[in-house]
């Protein structure tokens, strides 16, 4: 959510001009993330956010973005309801690229994570999956295990400036990864990126659940590994097992979690560090200019992935 694309008084004028939300009062850049340009605009009627999507999105995958969100919404689950024009259409452009108003939830991220926010985060996470089952549009997902070859070689030729010898470990990881991933795990429509800054708590209580931009169809359980290696390590770079065995309990009493999902977490667990180990590094060696963010420093997610490795089963996480 780093801001890429400014906006003129002109051009958010002429953009309003398209719905039915009042007059702009005010539009401040959200200089968090580095996906899209998001800007919290303030109109007569209210507060909502502006999102410019930027060339990482492809506008193909915007009407699956957003209809989700819809789908969601509607099943009650807490995540933003993206607004319709005049005509009838949540989806126009704005300074030449796509561009959509969405609400605006009530709450804030937490900056430190309690093992009650794992908790709710594991409950919301189960209801969003079985929110999702009837949703009728499909997505693969593009950052999936078959993509992450095609990432590295992005970034092998210069892995070493980040770590002496990451490139080769890297490359035993995917050859690991290639050999032994699951093929036929319960699946449906996961969010894909539920790090601490996309799930929004009002006291102790989850209030919302944000940035569907990586949603896609995938294994329910890679969803659980992502938010292991996001919520469940310490700021030491520790394994806190309590908020991994909060988190894991309190999805399993809305979703049933299978054996055989549990005996693959931990190889998703690794697969889902690699993952973000690889598009960190991607965009550590290739910045952006005039981002308001620095890019986040792979490092973590290579320790976490070493963690993953040295996991001897599921008990690792808290599970029986």
């Amino acid at each position: 959510m780093a801001v890429y694309t400014e906006v003129s008084d002109s051009q958010l004028a002429a953009f309003m001009d398209q719905y039915d939300l009042g007059d702009p009062l005010g539009l401040m850049p959200i200089a968090e993330g580095v996906e899209n340009s998001n800007y919290r605009l303030a109109t007569s009627t209210g507060t909502y956010i502006l999102t410019i999507y930027e060339k990482r999105v492809d506008r193909e995958d915007l009407p699956f973005f957003l209809g989700l969100m819809e789908h969601l919404s509607a099943g009650g689950i807490p995540c933003p309801l993206p607004i319709q024009g005049r005509d009838g259409e949540a989806l126009r452009e704005l300074s030449g690229k796509a561009a959509a108003i969405i609400t605006f939830l009530d709450g804030a991220w937490p900056r430190k994570i309690k093992p009650v926010h794992c908790r709710g985060l594991g409950a919301a996470m189960a209801q969003m999956h079985l929110a999702g089952a009837d949703f009728a549009l499909s997505r693969p997902n593009s950052l999936s295990m078959t993509g992450w070859r095609e990432v590295f070689q992005t970034v092998q030729s210069r892995a070493d400036e980040v770590a002496p010898g990451l490139a080769a470990e890297i490359a035993r990881e995917l050859d690991f990864i290639e050999a032994n991933w699951p093929k036929d795990l319960p699946a449906g429509v996961i969010h894909a990126d539920l790090f601490p800054d996309n799930v929004f708590f009002k006291g102790d209580g989850l209030s919302g659940i944000i940035d569907f931009y990586f949603a896609c169809n995938d294994f329910f359980a890679y969803d659980l590994a992502i938010c292991l290696n996001a919520w469940c390590f310490e700021p030491d770079r520790s394994f806190n097992v309590t908020k991994a065995k909060l988190m894991l309990s309190s999805y399993r009493k809305v979703r049933p979690f299978s054996e055989t999902e549990v005996a693959n977490l931990p190889l998703l667990a690794r697969g889902a560090a690699l993952r973000f180990l690889l598009t960190r590094l991607h965009d550590w060696l290739h910045q952006v200019d005039g981002a308001l963010v620095k890019p986040k420093d792979p490092a973590e997610y290579l320790q976490k992935l070493r963690f993953h490795r040295d996991v001897t089963g599921p008990a690792d996480y808290g599970l029986d």
